[in-house]
C-alpha cells in the first residue's frame, strides 16, 4: 500500500463509535506531524491539525471540517481489488483522510491558515465537536468533508427535528370503548402526516418537502396506566424551521399526549458561485471530471456552523453517499486518490482567490 492508503486503512481500523473516537484521533494526529502539521486532540476529543499562518499572522483561515466518528456495525477491514470495506470509508474517514493528505500537499500563498478537523460526536444529535470550534473560529472559508463522490460537490443539507412523543392513559379493556394508549399515539401521528402531506402538495423537489419517518414504537402498562412511545425524525427543508415545525405538531397533541424534542437543525444551502463550489468544480473538470453539485436529505456538520460562520461553504469527499451506515459500506481506492488531487488544487486556487479578494478590500476602503 501507499503511504495514503495505509493512513486510510489505519483509520478505518481504528474504530469510533460517538463518543469514543479516542483510537482514531490519535492515527489522525500522528500521521498529520508526520505531514508536518502542527496536530493535537482538544479538550472534547476533536483531532486538529493546523500549516501555514500562525493566529497572529494569518490574513486567511481555512477550515477543512471533517468527521471522525462513525455509527455502530463493525465491518471487517480490507481491501480486495481496490476496494477498501469498512465501517467509516465513506462515512467519512475517506473524506477526512483526503483532507488532510490534500492539505499537506496545497500550495498556499504567505498569511494562509489551513486547519484540518477531525470532529467527534457528528454521528449524535448534539454534534459537540463541530458545536466546540464554532464559537472559537471565524474562518474565512470551509469545506465539509462528506461523500460527494469524486466529481460531485454538496451544496446544502436539509434541516432535522427529532421528536419522542408519549402517551399515557388510565388502562382499560381491550373489548371497551376507551382507546388504547397506542391508538391515541396512533392518532396523532395520522394527523402530523396529514399536515406533512399539506405542506408537500406543492414542493417538487423532495429538498424543498418534509421527511417524516417513525424511528421507533414501545408500549407498556402497569396495571393502571397504559404508556406507548413513538419516535420520529423529521427532515426538513428550507422553508420549515425546526422550532416552527415542533410548535405544529406539539398544538396536534391531545390531552395525554407529551412531546420532547431533540436534534434541531435548519436547513442550509450555497449556490453554485459561492467561492467554495466554484474552487472545487473548477478543481473536478481540471482533473477529467464532470461537477454534479448536489443537495442532500440528511444532515452534516455543515448545519452546525454554516449559519454561525456565514462563510463560503460546501461539501466534498470520496464515497457514495447512499452506503452511509449500510452493512456493506466501502470506498474506491482510485476514487480517494482522485479525490486527494480534486481538494488539493481546489485549496491552492480558494486561497489565492480568498487572499486576492481580502487584498483588494483592504486597497479599496484605503
Amino acid at each position: 500500500m501507499s503511504d495514503d492508503v495505509q493512513f486510510l486503512y489505519d483509520l478505518v481500523s481504528a474504530r469510533s463509535l460517538s463518543g469514543n473516537e479516542g483510537p482514531a484521533a490519535e492515527v489522525f494526529v500522528e500521521r498529520a506531524e508526520v505531514l508536518g502539521f502542527d496536530a493535537c486532540i482538544d479538550q472534547v476529543g476533536n483531532a486538529l491539525a493546523h500549516r501555514g499562518a500562525t493566529c497572529d499572522d494569518a490574513k486567511i483561515h481555512i477550515v477543512l471540517l471533517g468527521h471522525i466518528d462513525t455509527v455502530p456495525g463493525e465491518i471487517p477491514v480490507r481491501i480486495d481489488d481496490g476496494v477498501l470495506h469498512g465501517r467509516g470509508s465513506v462515512d467519512a474517514k475517506g473524506p477526512l483522510a483526503s483532507m488532510l493528505i490534500a492539505a499537506s500537499r496545497a500550495e498556499l500563498p504567505a498569511g494562509v491558515r489551513l486547519s484540518v478537523v477531525g470532529a467527534v460526536g457528528e454521528e449524535a444529535a448534539g454534534s459537540v465537536g463541530a458545536r466546540h470550534i464554532v464559537d472559537q473560529w471565524r474562518p474565512d472559508a470551509c469545506i465539509i468533508g462528506e461523500p460527494s463522490g469524486w466529481d460531485g460537490v454538496t451544496l446544502g443539507y436539509k434541516g432535522r427535528l427529532l421528536a419522542t412523543a408519549t402517551a399515557v392513559v388510565p388502562n382499560a379493556h381491550s373489548a371497551g370503548k376507551d382507546p388504547s394508549a397506542s391508538d391515541v399515539l396512533f392518532a396523532w401521528w395520522a394527523s402530523v402526516l396529514e399536515l406533512v402531506e399539506r405542506f408537500n402538495v406543492e414542493p417538487v423537489r423532495v429538498f424543498d418537502q418534509i421527511q417524516a419517518t417513525i424511528g421507533g414504537m414501545s408500549s407498556s402498562g402497569d396495571g393502571f396506566d397504559q404508556c406507548a412511545r413513538l419516535k420520529a425524525g423529521f427532515r426538513l427543508p428550507p422553508a420549515m424551521g425546526p422550532q416552527e415545525l415542533s410548535g405544529l405538531i406539539a398544538s396536534l397533541a391531545s390531552d395525554g399526549i407529551s412531546i420532547e424534542f431533540d436534534g434541531a437543525e435548519r436547513a442550509h444551502a450555497t449556490g453554485r458561485n459561492d467561492p467554495v463550489v466554484r474552487a472545487i468544480t473548477s478543481a473536478i473538470r481540471v482533473c477529467g471530471g464532470r461537477p454534479h453539485p448536489k443537495l442532500k436529505t440528511g444532515t452534516a456538520d455543515l448545519n452546525v456552523v454554516a449559519p454561525i460562520w456565514r462563510c463560503p461553504i460546501a461539501a466534498y469527499g470520496p464515497g457514495d453517499s447512499s452506503l452511509d451506515h449500510t452493512p456493506n459500506e466501502h470506498l474506491h481506492i482510485d476514487e480517494f486518490n482522485r479525490s486527494v488531487h480534486v481538494l488539493k488544487m481546489a485549496i491552492g486556487s480558494l486561497a489565492e482567490e480568498l487572499l486576492n479578494a481580502k487584498f483588494q478590500s483592504v486597497v479599496s476602503i484605503s
